[in-house]
């Protein structure tokens, strides 16, 4: 088995674990579409306790939004999940194409991450920006000089 650098092995996984993320989310939101009117009656019917906070912000979230964007969302979020895992396939193997597009990818997303950030800090926001520029800086550095 070949062996790969380190810093590419690290943008793998967190490309998969990023994939992960986004499928589970896809899934989440397009359940949610699908059983959208019994969690309207279970949010009007259910007694919340005190240690239920965050199911209480959920449902207030996830009820606040359309059936329309929930599908969006979800679709999105699912066809953002493949890309994602087709970039961290291709990285893996080391090929080109997944280094340009990563490179292209990660390097739109920096503008609205720094906006974002301009908008009002927070802890994660900075985490994905920093993130996101060490994968740049390293793939970009690391480009590959020939054809694979």
């Amino acid at each position: 088995m070949k062996k790969r650098p380190l810093g590419l092995v690290a943008i793998v996984l967190y490309k998969s674990f990023t994939a992960l993320l986004l499928m589970a989310t896809s899934i989440a939101l397009l359940l949610t579409l699908k059983n959208y009117e019994s969690l309207e009656v279970f949010s009007e019917n259910y007694v919340l306790e005190s240690k239920s906070i965050i199911i209480d912000w959920l449902l207030d979230k996830v009820l606040n939004l359309n059936p329309r964007t929930l599908a969006f969302s979800g679709i999105g979020a699912g066809v953002y999940a493949i890309v994602t895992t087709i970039e961290a396939v291709g990285l893996w193997y080391e090929k080109r194409w997944a280094h340009v597009l990563v490179l292209v990818l990660v390097g739109i997303s920096i503008p609205p991450e720094i906006y974002e950030l301009i908008r009002g800090f927070s802890g994660i926001k900075i985490l994905i920006l920093v993130l996101n520029l060490a994968v740049f800086a390293y793939l970009f550095r690391s480009f590959p000089k020939h054809s694979r």
